[in-house]
């Protein structure tokens, strides 16, 4: 008893950590926060360096303005100061809440947007929107806070927005990962997702040779280094023939210079800045089709996943999003966003689309696509595991044509596979690549520093310049600028390219299911019975469950239900109220599916047992279409 008593707690304490409640929290003081400190560092035991030298980015804004303004990027204590304003401000649309902490304890910050006087935030269509999976992937992050902005500023005056969030809710997490954008906006750091220590290259050694800032300018740039006699066998660099500022990757052997990003060999081993800060992928985390990380597959043969974690949900962050929305089943349309390839990226990730998903569902994710290119421009939309890995039509280094590859522990995949939801990981920012310059049908690094200098006053690119290094000698330093040019845009350009986003995935919740009432009606048939008769539609675009969604049972059919006074209905024949129709025991009707634009019928047969009449509410239930009720009078 003892026992069952224990994991019944458990499973209680597990469910109410996710669950949505108000945020009022203050938290401890931050490494960014003690502007006594000149160094900034980082939570966990690594072999290496876990403290580094503070820097602020002229593209940054560390401190809130009177007005929240997308001509720079912003910390997340910047977002989660307009997060904490907007719900303030606007009690009765905004709610604040913590879903977890982080792996160094940041709060993960969430807002829920709905008008509450309209209903629960439960009880309607939903839909999900998420940044800052990846540490230096900002961009998202600024997509979801402009988007929050959008609706909150244009309730009550947009009419269609107004509709949206008195029918619909809005869930909004603008850093999934506050750790590393964190590290990534106060240093000159990089890292891929968590800081949680990882052996990259399994040397038994955990973040052990992170990238250096050798010539103190608060950016990690590259290194170039022309080619020795002994090193022309590792030589896989040629300076490109259409600029020489670009670096050109060839097979090893066949180059002429060495090129490395900003750093040292910390542990000697031959290799530059291999094993930094973290290594985790929280996006090869997710549960749906994950496999082992490097070294876990060990009969040589099978799959392998980089960056996969210790076992599925391993990361607090990646474990708190799927915990979440799990608990949050109503839950229709998601997009957790990434940069810099300028895609609609959906599942999915390992098998074409027309082998694994059911036709109905894949037309709709096909209507999706073309949603999402008329809001973006962007020149991509489609799947994963073939759309994306053969966008280029050629190996650049080899020639060989491309062929489809891979991703597992991949979040479209859990979205649509596990969660039967429309799911997009779409990806922002082109690398400057804003078209094509030399016609050759690629976006490249070419055709971004054109765009950088034409268009960017050549603020995006770093020229060489000559370095003493002191493991490589005579080097030389430069190339594109890694956080607000090659993986993010010039703040000039931000809000271009995150508002586009922010409207597809709007225009996407602007289809979201909706279940309602048509008619409701109570007819005597003689003999104390009733006949009530109810009428309803779906009058979003979207259906109420994707066919995926009812293969995995993620959404129950829609049910009909008559709600009266228990205490009427006691006693069997002798009841004062019988529900003579339906038949079963427990009085559901059962009304499958209902689809956009179909419309349904379904009876209630009810006996009244006494004098007057009684008071009842029809309750139809929909897992993504939503609650509705309607009281009824049967009886005179």
């Amino acid at each position: 008893m003892k026992k069952r008593l224990t994991f019944f707690l458990c499973l209680t304490q597990l469910a109410t950590a996710y669950a949505q409640r108000s945020y009022y929290g203050t938290e401890e003081k931050w490494p960014e926060q003690d502007t006594a400190s000149k160094f900034y560092t980082v939570k966990g035991e690594r072999h290496g360096v876990s403290f580094f030298k503070k820097h602020q980015f002229k593209e940054v804004e560390y401190k809130p303005g009177k007005t929240l303004n997308f001509n720079t990027y912003h910390s997340p204590d910047v977002i989660y100061h307009w997060c904490r304003t907007w719900a303030a401000q606007y009690p009765n649309l905004v709610d604040l809440y913590e879903v977890a902490k982080s792996y160094e304890g940041r709060p993960i910050l969430q807002m829920t947007l709905t008008n509450k006087k309209t209903g629960k935030h439960t009880d309607k269509p939903a839909a999900y929107f998420e940044g800052g999976r990846h540490s230096g992937e900002v961009t998202s992050s600024e997509s979801v806070l402009w988007m929050a902005k959008h609706l909150i500023e244009n309730y009550g005056k947009d009419a269609a927005i107004t509709k949206l969030l008195d029918t619909k809710t809005i869930y909004l997490r603008p850093e999934n990962n506050p750790d590393g954008s964190t590290m990534y906006l106060f240093t000159a750091q990089r890292n891929r997702s968590t800081v949680h220590p990882k052996d990259d290259d399994r040397d038994g050694l955990l973040d052990e040779d992170p990238e250096e800032d050798l010539d103190g300018d608060g950016v990690i740039y590259q290194i170039r280094k022309k080619a020795s006699t002994n090193e022309r066998e590792k030589a896989n660099y040629v300076i490109d023939p259409r600029d020489p500022r670009l670096m050109k990757r060839v097979l090893e052997g066949k180059g002429d210079w060495l090129v490395y990003t900003e750093g040292i060999d910390n542990d000697g081993d031959g290799k530059f800045n291999e094993d930094g800060v973290g290594g985790l992928d929280n996006h090869r985390n997710y549960p749906e089709n994950w496999r082992p990380d490097q070294g876990g597959d060990f009969t040589g043969r099978g799959y392998t996943q980089g960056g996969a974690g210790a076992y599925p949900l391993s990361e607090v962050e990646t474990r708190s999003t799927v915990l979440w929305l799990l608990g949050h089943p109503h839950i229709s349309v998601v997009n957790s966003m990434d940069t810099r390839v300028p895609m609609h990226l959906r599942p999915p990730s390992t098998s074409k689309d027309t082998e694994s998903m059911f036709p109905a569902d894949l037309a709709i994710y096909r209507h999706m696509d073309s949603l999402g290119l008329a809001h973006t421009g962007y020149p991509w939309a489609g799947d994963v595991y073939h759309t994306y890995s053969t966008r280029s039509k050629t190996n650049r280094m080899t020639g060989d044509p491309s062929k489809p590859e891979p991703l597992f522990g991949h979040g479209p995949d859990f979205g649509y596979f596990y969660y039967g939801s429309i799911w997009y990981g779409d990806e922002l920012w082109n690398g400057g690549a804003m078209k094509d310059y030399d016609g050759d049908g690629q976006y490249d690094e070419y055709d971004g520093l054109r765009w950088d200098d034409e268009a960017n006053g050549k603020k995006g690119f770093k020229p060489w310049t000559k370095f003493t290094h002191p493991q490589l000698g005579d080097v030389e330093i430069g190339g594109f600028h890694p956080k607000f040019f090659a993986q993010n845009g010039p703040p000039t350009v931000l809000e271009n390219w995150i508002s586009k986003q922010a409207k597809f995935n709007l225009s996407m919740a602007f289809e979201l299911p909706q279940i309602e009432f048509t008619n409701v009606t109570v007819k005597s048939l003689g003999t104390d019975e009733y006949e009530v008769k109810v009428n309803w539609t779906n009058s979003g675009k979207l259906p109420v469950a994707l066919e995926q969604a009812q293969r995995i049972k993620i959404v129950q059919e829609d049910r009909l239900m008559l709600d009266l006074d228990k205490a009427l209905l006691k006693g069997d024949a002798q009841a004062k109220v019988i529900i003579t129709e339906p038949s079963l025991f427990d009085k559901t009707i059962y009304a499958g599916y209902t689809g956009p634009g179909e419309k349904k019928e379904a009876t209630f047969k009810v006996k009244l047992n006494q004098k007057g009449s009684v008071k009842a509410k029809v309750k139809l239930l929909s897992t993504r279409g939503g609650y509705q009720e309607k009281e009824i009078t049967i009886g005179k």
